[in-house]
Parts: structure tokens; sequence; C-alpha cells
């Protein structure tokens, strides 16, 4: 559990891809990593996620980490543990999924938004809290609840670019989940990969420069 949740950290973002099948999510999956973005969050809005989270993490092995994201029940959660996911992602925090999630031993984040859902994950044991659409209040809302909650290790996801990376480190991120402005769903459907290569290369220069 410390090594994957150090590897997660060290990853620093993760790509929140839905792809419309797993062999577009295979191939957005490579470009991204080409682009030198190695945290590859497969949603359950993929068709067949742990067969792709399989497939990932037999050609990249440790060289990537590979997770499942929208998990919204049980099954999801231990379909994806034994096809080797390093974590575990929901949008929100259900108390009976979340006890679930965390039973499989992965690195377990679940979605919140205000403090009293930010002391729900907390208390359920989460080891990141999603702060969810993150869109919503910005960096400086992230940066609002390291006041009553200074330790919390938080992800902001949603509304995450190239452009405020900085800022939401800044503001006490300890990763961040990138949708759109990555694994954008316009370009896999076009299967334009150059792109992709091209959005993972943005978001890799700018977490290089924050962290010197």
């Amino acid at each position: 559990m410390t090594d994957r949740l150090a590897r997660t950290r060290s990853a620093g973002v993760l790509a929140v891809l839905r792809a419309p099948s797993p062999e577009a999510a295979i191939d957005a999956s490579e470009a991204i990593i080409r682009g030198g973005v190695t945290g590859i969050e497969v949603t359950y809005s993929t068709p067949d996620a742990p067969a792709v989270i399989r497939e990932l993490i037999a050609r990249h092995g440790d060289a990537a980490v590979i997770g499942a994201g929208t998990v919204t029940n049980a099954e999801q959660a231990e379909a994806a543990a034994d096809a080797g996911a390093e974590f575990l992602v929901s949008p929100g925090t259900l108390p009976d999924l979340t006890r679930a999630m965390v039973g499989t031993g992965r690195v377990v984040m679940t979605g919140a938004l205000t403090p009293t859902e930010v002391m729900t994950a907390l208390d359920l044991g989460v080891d990141v809290v999603k702060i969810f659409p993150a869109s919503l209040g910005g960096p400086s809302y992230l940066g609002a609840l390291r006041g009553p909650f200074p330790g919390a290790p938080l992800m902001p996801t949603g509304g995450v670019n190239p452009d405020n990376l900085a800022a939401w480190f800044a503001a006490g991120a300890v990763a961040v989940g990138a949708g759109g402005d990555l694994a954008n769903s316009a370009s896999i459907a076009a299967q334009d990969w150059h792109d992709l290569e091209a959005r993972a290369a943005r978001f890799a220069t700018a977490l290089a420069a924050v962290r010197g």
C-alpha cells in the first residue's frame, strides 16, 4: 500500500480516460504515456475497463501507474483490483462502497466537495480525497480546505490544465486528475493520438516546472 500510494503521488497527474472501446483506450493511454504523463485512470465509462487495465500493466509494468475510475459498486472495485489496478477512484463517497474499495488493499480515492464530505471520506479511511468538481471553486477553494484539513491528501479533478497546474499544487494538491484538457474525448474519437501526446507533453512540462 505504501509503495502504491508513493507511486501514485509521484505520478502527479492522473489522466482520467473515457474511451468508446478497449482498443481506443489502450491507444489513447499509449499516446498519453509517450507524452510523459504516467498516471492513467481507466474509468468504468470505458467498455471492459479491467481488460484495459490488465493490458496496460502488462505493457508498462512499473513505468506507469494504472488504476480504475468511476467505480460505483463493489464488484467493479474487486474486478479492477483483480486486474492489477494500483488505485481505485469513485466520484463520490458512499460508505459501503468505500469500505469495499478499502478492503481491496489498493490506494483509494473517493470524491468530495464540501467539508462534511471531506470529513466523511477521511473517516472511512480513504488514502486521497478527490475534490470534484474542483472547477467550481478553483485553487482558492482547495486552499481554503487546507484550513480545517491541513494534513489531508487532496486531489482536485475537473478544471485542471497546464496553465493552472502550479496554482493547484501551490494550494496544497498532492496530485491532480485531468480529464478533457488531457484525455480529450474529441481527440480520442478522432484517433488523433498525436494531439493526445502533445497534450500530455504540456502537462508533463508543467509538472516538471512545479517540482523544480
